[in-house]
């Protein structure tokens, strides 16, 4: 076979989506926006605006406030250097994949003059603020220096066993330094949106504004888990915050109010709201004190990662889904019975907020948070047709995390629902269905019917009904498929007659009724249904 032959016979490469990540197509993305309009419209009675944050941020806000010992930040997140400094980046990659020998004097020549190009592109870069000024990239930049220098001495016949330890360590020592140079900012998709919110707060001084600031959003996070079902690499989340001002019980108790409202709006089946208080820095190190203590006790009865747990986060053990570690649990000491007089005050009156709203509740003492800066109240509702993985919404107070990230000292409490999640639940509960297919298809046949289609589906689409317009001319029967085909409700049949008479037919698809009817009664007719 020819060359030309097989290039002529070569398909090109069919793209799909990356695993983990999918396509929200017609008419599920009907459901997906009723959604996301129901939560703009709810959340904006409860005096909530709408931020729209970077896609992205610095990866060190959310090692910091995620924390850096986490799955999501050890694992999961996806992050990258932003730099466009490619060129410098294909030199660096050279002379780590380089493998050069000694008794190669062309090869060790090759190699010393890459690291010296190396040195000859980043030394005016570093002045220019093109590569950042740190002292890391200073280190690194001597120490390319001080091993360039280091390499000529090998060209000198020198005690063979020696001289090659001594080279490669040298190598060593270079591609070490190489490898340590930071060519830009280290960035990371956003795997939650909480700490991005926070940043804004302080970024853009809310403090100043009128306090609360009540801040909600809807977007894509990213996280590197392992695809499933509801849970996707790329998924959605639906979040509110609430910034500044006091921690009254009467604020944690509207934030839930709110999002049981969303729910209740949306009819989602089977919901149920946990709650819990985890205390403060006042009580909770004493009550994790003594549940290590009691942990120690049955270590050996625990698994792995709850033994592991044991020494790093003892609250987390409470997160435990194995089977053989229920009964255990079961016995542990309760956070509840733990609670500094101040927590319990807020504890229970965020209970009686709750029941003043009309909010049916459930405590669940083994509801917790790992991280320091979350405190007192958390919760977390569930609802029907997700399995075991049954959280739709998980939410807290988090009074330090402003601080933490470089603010003043400001309360803060919010939440965020797995949107994926949600929609799956009311899909398979049955709430999920939206219209679909269009108000009005018009059927035209002739020049004259031509130009009338195009008015009437002006005026239909300016009155808000969906209107489809055939681009040419069809017979009537295949019209009239063709609107079956789209779901279409009604069709408006045109023709030469409906032109000279003003009377249009409007054909009902359901039941296969027909009537007739001026423009003005058309539309009067559709705006009743």
């Amino acid at each position: 076979m020819s060359e030309g032959a097989a290039k002529k016979e070569e398909k090109p490469r069919k793209f799909q989506a990356i695993r983990g990540t999918r396509d929200l197509l017609p008419p599920e993305t009907a459901l997906w926006n009723r959604v996301e309009q129901t939560a703009h419209e709810v959340f904006a009675t409860f005096g909530f605006g709408e931020i729209r944050l970077p896609i992205f941020e610095p990866t060190e806000l959310f090692a910091r406030s995620i924390g850096l010992d986490t799955d999501v930040v050890l694992k999961e997140m996806y992050s990258f250097p932003d730099h466009g400094l490619w060129d410098v980046e294909g030199q660096r990659t050279n002379i780590l994949l380089r493998r050069p020998d000694i008794e190669n004097a062309q090869s060790v020549g090759l190699f010393t003059s890459q690291v010296d190009a190396l040195i000859d592109r980043v030394e005016p870069a570093l002045k220019a603020g093109e590569i950042p000024k740190t002292p890391d990239n200073e280190r690194a930049l001597e120490q390319l220096r001080a091993g360039s220098d280091r390499i000529s001495t090998f060209l000198v016949p020198q005690t063979a066993g020696l001289a090659e330890e001594r080279f490669k360590l040298t190598i060593g020592f270079i591609q070490d330094a190489a490898a340590s140079l930071t060519l830009g900012d280290q960035v990371t998709l956003r795997p939650e949106a909480t700490a991005s919110v926070c940043r804004a707060y302080i970024e853009h001084g809310m403090q100043q504004l009128s306090q609360p600031v009540k801040l909600y959003y809807i977007g894509p996070m990213f996280r590197r888990e392992r695809p499933q079902k509801g849970r996707y690499r790329q998924f959605y989340q639906i979040g509110a915050e609430v910034l500044g001002g006091g921690d009254a019980p009467a604020i944690d108790a509207e934030v839930i109010e709110m999002v049981m409202t969303f729910f209740d709006r949306l009819e989602l089946q089977g919901v149920q709201l946990d709650i819990n208080s985890i205390g403060d820095k006042n009580c909770r190190p004493k009550y994790v004190e003594l549940l290590r203590a009691e942990l120690l006790k049955v270590r050996d009865k625990l698994g792995p990662d709850s033994q592991r747990r044991i020494e790093t986060n003892p609250l987390r053990v409470l997160d435990s889904k194995l089977e053989s570690e229920q009964a255990i649990i079961a016995k542990l000491p309760r956070i509840a019975d733990h609670l500094c007089e101040e927590c319990a005050a807020h504890y229970a009156a965020v209970k009686h907020q709750l029941e003043m709203r009309g909010v049916i509740y459930h405590e669940n003492w083994r509801l917790v948070r790992g991280l320091d800066y979350y405190m007192r109240t958390t919760f977390e509702i569930t609802a029907k047709g997700l399995g075991s993985q049954n959280a739709v919404c998980g939410g807290g107070r988090y009074d330090g995390l402003v601080e933490l990230l470089g603010g003043p000292p400001t309360k803060g409490i919010g939440f965020a629902i797995g949107e994926d999640r949600l929609i799956l639940s009311l899909q398979e509960s049955g709430k999920g269905a939206v219209a679909a297919g269009r108000d009005v298809y018009i059927a035209w046949m002739g020049e004259r019917a031509h130009a009338t289609a195009i008015r009437a589906a002006k005026d239909l689409r300016k009155a808000g009904f969906s209107v489809e317009l055939p681009p040419v001319e069809q017979k009537f029967g295949k019209a009239l498929g063709q609107a079956d085909k789209l779901g279409a409700k009604y069709a408006l049949i045109l023709g030469d007659n409906e032109v000279s008479e003003g009377l249009w037919t409007l054909k009902t698809l359901a039941d296969g009724s027909q009537q007739k009817l001026t423009e003005p009664q058309l539309l009067d007719f559709l705006r009743k249904l």
